[in-house]
């Protein structure tokens, strides 16, 4: 009989996690300047980067002002509203980069993301780090797009995020208006793999264009429609724009609140709206989902709340 890895069991949890942000981020970790104003941007979650952003002669210094900042932080008491703070590891330098950002046994920051995403690093950090960090495994290789259901299956991923450049590159796949449908359906595939395996909706991959904001909000209720539920951003400009479009209306939110309203009241017998017409299980899960994003939701009922304990 083979061998269970004690590491690919799903974790469940009495308290569900809480969804994860909208707008995520991304700053560079060699500019400590400007994590400061980073915090006051409508990001709801930072990205410290410490992978692509830092050329490697610069890593070191980096992680020693990252480490500093991230431990004062510990010491301290962030404000309410200051968004979470993770940070975007290399797997070339997995060891170092880790003991950046954790003290001892315990996190110092809400979570990584890890580039470069494959089975055996994640494997070796979940054993580094003993399951103890968040991971959002960022998905950038035909080699992880195969293996996406057994990346799903270790304790601490909190969901996938992609690094379409590089993913496309390994697939062959140029960018034209031909493969426009070959790309959806690639990210369509972790997705499902991400919803299939519990784990929170993925984030979608940014645009380096951060000037044309109306594209960039076209192409971010692309990304809702597709499955996703945040987005990343190279830019403060693009987050308030992530935000508008990942956040239910009043008109949504009134709605869906009607609707679970009348699926309690039915306590799990036939659900009628207020026109007698019945209301399929699949929609009151749908207006469940909706008051989650709106943050109105009770979490445990909420479908799209991560059934890991991260």
């Amino acid at each position: 009989m083979e061998k269970e890895n004690p590491m690919l069991e799903l974790h469940t949890s009495e308290q569900a996690a809480p969804p994860l942000p909208a707008a995520w981020l991304y700053v560079p970790a060699n500019r400590p300047a400007l994590w400061a104003k980073a915090l006051s941007s409508a990001a709801g979650a930072l990205v410290i980067d410490l992978e692509d952003a830092v050329p490697a002669p610069e890593k070191p210094q980096a992680r020693a002002n990252l480490r500093q900042w991230l431990l004062e932080r510990a010491q301290g008491q962030p404000a309410e509203d200051d968004p979470s703070i993770w940070v975007r590891i290399d797997p070339t330098y997995l060891t170092a980069d880790l003991k950046t950002v954790m003290d001892g046994t315990a996190p110092l920051c809400d979570g990584v993301m890890l580039a470069k995403t494959g089975l055996d690093t994640m494997a070796q950090l979940e054993e580094l780090t003993c399951g103890a960090l968040p991971v959002v495994c960022l998905i950038e290789s035909a080699a992880a797009l195969r293996d996406l259901d057994e990346i799903a299956r270790f304790a601490s991923i909190a969901t996938f995020g992609i690094g379409e450049v590089d993913l496309l590159a390994d697939l062959r796949i140029s960018r034209t208006a031909t493969t426009t449908a070959a790309i959806d359906a690639v990210r369509l595939r972790i997705v499902a793999s991400a919803a299939a395996g519990g784990l929170a909706a993925p984030i979608a991959p940014t645009s380096t264009d951060f000037k044309d904001l109306d594209t960039f909000a076209t192409t971010t209720e692309k990304m809702r429609n597709l499955g996703f539920r945040s987005r990343t951003a190279i830019h403060p400009k693009q987050c308030p724009v992530i935000n508008a479009v990942f956040t239910p209306d009043e008109e949504q939110i009134t709605a869906a609140r009607r609707i679970v309203e009348l699926s309690d009241a039915a306590a799990g017998g036939v659900t009628l709206d207020d026109s007698g017409r019945l209301i399929d299980a699949a929609v009151v899960r749908e207006s469940r989902e909706i008051l989650q994003r709106a943050g109105t939701a009770d979490p445990q009922h909420s479908p799209d709340t991560p059934k890991r304990s991260y």
